[in-house]
């Protein structure tokens, strides 16, 4: 493996020496591959434009995520910004000099990578419904192979620029990004072969929710108790990141599970609120719910814990992930359809 590192790691140093102004690009493709973006941007918009794909959506991101953690804690994987340090690989010559960036420092074991992972099962999944609709559609055979080309084109360019971007950063090694998009693109195949989550039932949700947590949690103790720490990353992050304020608790391992955990809570509880209103099929009335849900949710993400409680941030996150999806599922719609239902009876007096 030590050969492999220094691959990765000579690699990491061609494109931070050769590559040093498309920085700003790396850092937007490194975020836009963050789920953040996914639950914030694209879950709001295709759930007014296509419910049923954004649920698959969620599920797939959700169980993706679900087993990138539980692969990470099974395969161990080093991180370059750590690795190049501790390694003996090098012997007495000095090892290579890698820069460190605000989103390099990665508490987490880095194999596979969770960006790489999520960006591919996310696209995916987009990049399908898009092709799917347009076969609904009846597009003429022709245009449709172009857009299955040009799709697919984008899927890839997008990919290979997160890829790179989590290389350059340090924060990942070539085959660990190679395995996060093949095993995210496995996860969303799999994922959206499963016709019952589009009728799950709210029980059928918090059951889910309950075994995914209880099953990660247990893993971690069951592992401590026969010696093996799964945290023993968190050590090598503020040992080696260059800034300590880069090294933030919400990368931590339990806090990407209790919000994916938050999600899908949150998931089933919009569609089954009492608040869920009839679907509205109008322009008018999807594009404002969208406009509105991207604002609430821009304010919400503002709002941010500290960490000094882990226990506080740690709920307190849970309880953001759950509004996040509730916002654009049940709340604005409701309080559209109030909105557009007095409308309607003014006129009428």
């Amino acid at each position: 493996m030590d050969l492999l590192h220094s691959w990765g790691v000579e690699l990491t140093a061609h494109l931070q020496t050769q590559y040093h102004s498309y920085e700003g690009l790396f850092s937007l493709a490194s975020s836009v591959a963050d789920l953040h973006m996914t639950f914030f941007l694209f879950f709001p918009i295709w759930f007014h434009l296509r419910r049923d794909i954004a649920i698959r959506l969620i599920w797939v991101a959700v169980i993706g995520d679900w087993l990138n953690l539980v692969l990470k804690w099974v395969l161990f994987g080093e991180r370059p910004y750590w690795w190049v340090h501790e390694t003996r690989f090098y012997g007495s010559a000095p090892a290579p000099s890698l820069q460190q960036f605000p989103i390099t420092c990665e508490t987490g074991p880095g194999s596979p990578s969770g960006h790489a992972m999520g960006a591919a099962g996310v696209w995916y999944v987009m990049i399908t419904a898009l092709l799917a609709l347009a076969t609904e559609k009846r597009c003429p055979a022709l245009l449709y192979k172009f857009l299955q080309m040009g799709l697919s084109a984008l899927m890839a360019v997008i990919l290979l620029t997160v890829c790179m971007s989590r290389v350059y950063m340090a924060a990942h090694f070539p085959h660990q990004v190679i395995a996060g998009v093949l095993t995210g693109i496995l996860v969303a195949e799999v994922v959206s072969q499963f016709r019952w989550i589009y009728s799950a039932t709210l029980n059928k949700y918090l059951l889910i929710t309950l075994f995914l947590t209880s099953f990660a949690v247990a893993f971690y103790l069951l592992l401590k108790a026969v010696g093996v720490d799964l945290l023993w990353t968190m050590e090598k992050a503020q040992k080696w990141c260059v800034h300590p304020e880069w090294v933030h608790l919400d990368s931590a391992p339990f806090a990407s599970l209790l919000r994916n955990m938050g999600t899908l809570s949150g998931l089933g509880l919009g569609v089954h609120s009492p608040l869920h209103t009839k679907r509205e099929r109008s322009c008018v009335f999807r594009t404002s719910s969208v406009a509105v849900s991207l604002v609430l949710l821009y304010v919400l993400d503002g709002w941010t814990f500290s960490p000094d409680n882990h226990t506080s941030f740690y709920s307190l996150s849970f309880g953001k992930s759950v509004m996040v999806i509730l916002i654009p599922t049940t709340l604005v719609p409701w309080a559209q359809h109030k909105i557009f239902s007095e409308e309607k009876d003014d006129k009428k007096l």
